[in-house]
């Protein structure tokens, strides 16, 4: 990535990276389709609902797992390979360190989550199973994620989008299987996601093993390496608690949603799967950024690392509002897709129409926040994503509720008021401190 088309550059590299978050995305996409086709609609609410309490956990992992992307990609650019090996097997060790811990994590404290999020008593117990089951099996999708985001580091994505295609077929496959002909419900879609996350992961290590590039995984090497592990630290815990933190923060959200019924958390479940698709893009091009940057400041070229991040925010804008317009037009189409419940639909297309014009103020932070963390610089992105989506959207939503009106939809614009204040911030910082942080990380 350090000469050459930076257009096409960021593109090649995205647009696996897109199919691949997008066929990702399809996990729990698909449970809650088949579940909302085939189960009834308290499993559709069970299964949809429960995504701020998986993203908490995953969140954190995956802001560490971009720190060690990140540092691989700068010693891999600077052609430092010992050092990248080295990372490697780091990377590697605090896998197998934060799985244990995120597993007991995760089954210790879903009955206290499902109980902060005010979850209805008529759907608890389906959402406690799925998410029992989910943690229990989350070595998979952690094991994957980081083994690919070591193969990215390298300019490799199209190999971990290969396997993901792959998991999310068989997950699909086992999801009719467990739900329409052993009837198995909610706890079938749930062992279905994690057998094909072990499939992905599996594979993933598989080429890390077999291959003769200097991201090759030699197993009896698995160790920390404390001068990598400090460099991994220093840029992924400010990621992971960004991350997490602001996935905790949506299960305020959801609190508030809960109270309006099981309709309207259909209808809310419906909005966050397409929700989640609509941000893929920007995410995949931000993703690309951060490697684009790694890369180029491992070379000393600055200017050329700021020219990626301006063609990466102008091409995740222009696919944001294509992809928008689209979401606004056919929403009840989109809504009807999951759940055919009338009252559903309604509040599924209330939530589209009235938010997603709004998706382009994400470019800014996203991408930016993407280019940062590629300078090395990821504790600025982490300030203000915190104090964007959580202080400023529970604030927003406290006054709102019990001052304004506590209506669906004045609570459910704290989204877009939350993207444009991190929005105005990011672009803040980013043109007043950029340079600085990216001629730091030149002289590291």
């Amino acid at each position: 990535m350090t000469q050459g088309s930076v257009f096409k550059h960021l593109l090649l590299f995205a647009l696996p990276l897109l199919a691949g978050n997008v066929f990702q995305q399809l996990y729990n996409t698909v449970d809650t389709w088949v579940v909302g086709n085939y189960v009834s609609n308290e499993a559709f609410s069970a299964v949809g609902t429960v995504a701020p309490i998986i993203n908490t956990l995953i969140g954190a992992f995956t802001g560490l797992a971009s720190g060690a992307g990140v540092v691989i990609s700068q010693h891999y650019g600077a052609k430092r390979y010992d050092a990248v090996e080295d990372a490697v097997h780091t990377a590697v060790a605090l896998t197998v360190v934060l799985t244990i811990l995120f597993t007991a994590l995760g089954v210790g404290m879903t009955p206290t989550m499902l109980r902060f999020m005010k979850t209805p008593e008529e759907v608890f117990g389906q959402s406690r199973a799925y998410l029992t089951i989910y943690f229990s099996g989350m070595a998979g999708l952690m094991f994957y994620n980081m083994g690919a985001g070591i193969l990215r580091a390298v300019g490799d994505s199209k190999r971990p989008f290969y396997y993901l295609v792959t998991a999310a077929i068989i997950n699909t496959v086992l999801d009719l299987l467990f739900v329409i002909v052993f009837h198995m419900g909610v706890e079938g879609v749930a062992y279905a996601t994690i057998i094909a996350q072990a499939i992905s992961a599996t594979l993933t290590f598989a080429t890390l093993i077999r291959t003769d590039s200097c991201v090759k995984l030699f197993p009896r090497r698995i160790r920390f390496h404390k001068r990598m592990l400090v460099q991994i630290v220093r840029v992924g815990i400010p990621a992971a608690l960004q991350m997490a933190v602001t996935a905790f923060s949506n299960v305020f959200v959801q609190s508030y949603i809960n109270q309006f019924g099981k309709n309207c958390m259909g209808g809310w479940t419906a909005y966050t799967k397409i929700d989640q698709l609509i941000f893929l893009p920007m995410q995949s091009l931000a993703l690309a950024a951060t490697t684009f940057v790694g890369q180029n400041l491992g070379q000393k070229l600055p200017q050329r690392a700021r020219k990626g991040t301006r063609t990466a925010l102008a091409m995740a804008a222009g696919v944001t509002v294509v992809i928008s317009a689209v979401v606004v037009v056919v929403a009840p189409a989109l809504v009807w897709f999951f759940n055919h419940d009338p009252e559903v639909i309604s509040f599924g297309t209330l939530f589209l129409r009235h938010l997603t014009p709004f998706y382009v103020l994400c470019c800014v932070n996203q991408v930016y926040a993407g280019s940062l963390r590629g300078a090395g610089d990821s504790r600025a992105p982490m300030i203000i994503m915190l104090c964007s989506f959580v202080l400023f959207r529970q604030c927003y939503l406290y006054i709102v509720s019990h001052f304004i009106s506590n209506t669906i939809l004045p609570l459910a614009m704290g989204y877009p008021a939350g993207w444009l204040v991190c929005s105005l911030s990011t672009l803040l910082y980013y043109h007043y401190f950029h340079v600085r942080s990216m001629e730091k990380a030149v002289v590291e």
